[in-house]
């Protein structure tokens, strides 16, 4: 800067006016010293004086901070580029990968229909992130292979879909309403035994490897509208929950629960025509109840006496067996 004012044809004469007479040699010394021998090397950034440049009225700000904003402008912009980019491009790759799975699992090959459900349990283990991502679709498309009319694909698919409950475990608490009723509502009443294996084997998957508290209703639900041996199994898989849920969501269970009792209580006859490979159906709500009661104790007993004479009744008459 001193070498730039020196320049000026009134340099020493505003140096006389402005500088301390202690002051001026050392400033003229210095001016002739930049004059003869030249700026040499520049310094170094220093903490002290790194950047610094003075703007008229507002004392001095880093240079720094002024050449890296438009700097960060580029950098906001080519970021905003990419995360654009790649946003449209993981868009792109879901797409293609939902066309191409749902493709193989609805062809009208069985071979294929087969091929996909292999495809889809390879990228649950490998890809998992890309079945989340796609998982109502992919799962719909599942779903109906679960439900169809050929055995060796229906019986593929159940038994692929234990491998793909273990693999993906709580990622499925999504589709928790679409897998229960595709496995119990044909599978749990089937004369085929393998068939109806396979879809206790997926059952008991879900509750090893999902949240069972999520489990709870539509086990409930299908317990108290299915019938037969579908019954059956499902009032004893609810009455395991609530061994399992009761001491941590006491709340939750009675609030699903009970319905389902006071339903079974309402509906139930003495003899307990309604059998499956377990036994029948109030061998079943005797089961539930002991299950009940072992966690509820009296408070059983009081949540009922709100209910109709014959809940109240058959209530009485299974706590009574199990005194």
């Amino acid at each position: 800067m001193l070498l730039s004012l020196s320049s000026h044809p009134d340099f020493d004469k505003i140096l006389e006016k402005y500088i301390s007479t202690k002051d001026l040699p050392t400033v003229k010394d210095t001016v002739f010293t930049l004059k003869t021998k030249g700026l040499g090397e520049m310094p170094q950034d220093s903490q002290s004086a790194r950047g610094r440049r003075s703007l008229p009225g507002s004392g001095t700000v880093r240079a720094s901070s002024l050449t890296r904003e438009p700097l960060n402008q580029t950098n906001r912009e080519s970021n905003s580029h990419y995360s654009c980019r790649s946003q449209t491009q993981s868009i792109a790759d879901k797409t293609e990968y939902i066309k191409q799975i749902s493709g193989l699992l609805g062809s009208k090959d069985f071979r294929e229909r087969i091929k996909g459900i292999d495809q889809l349990v390879a990228d649950c283990q490998h890809n998992p992130n890309m079945v989340i991502n796609s998982i109502f679709p992919v799962f719909d498309a599942l779903k109906a292979r679960l439900q169809e009319s050929n055995s060796k694909v229906n019986l593929y698919a159940l038994e692929s879909l234990q491998k793909i409950i273990h693999l993906m475990k709580d990622n499925l608490s999504q589709v928790v309403n679409i897998l229960v009723p595709a496995i119990v509502d044909n599978h749990l009443n089937s004369k085929n035994n393998a068939i109806y294996s396979a879809a206790i084997g997926a059952i008991n998957a879900l509750i090893l490897n999902l949240d069972n508290t999520l489990l709870l209703q539509p086990f409930c639900t299908k317990a108290q509208f299915l019938s037969g041996k579908a019954k059956v199994d499902l009032i004893e898989k609810v009455a395991d929950l609530v061994t399992e849920l009761y001491p941590r969501k006491p709340q939750v269970v009675e609030q699903k629960v009970l319905p389902l009792l006071w339903h079974l209580l309402g509906t139930s006859t003495h003899s307990g025509t309604i059998h499956g490979r377990g036994g029948s159906v109030r061998g079943a709500t005797a089961n539930l109840c002991q299950a009940l009661y072992a966690q509820m104790g009296s408070s059983l007993s009081e949540c009922a006496a709100s209910q109709p004479a014959n809940v109240h009744k058959g209530l009485n008459e299974f706590l009574r067996a199990l005194s």
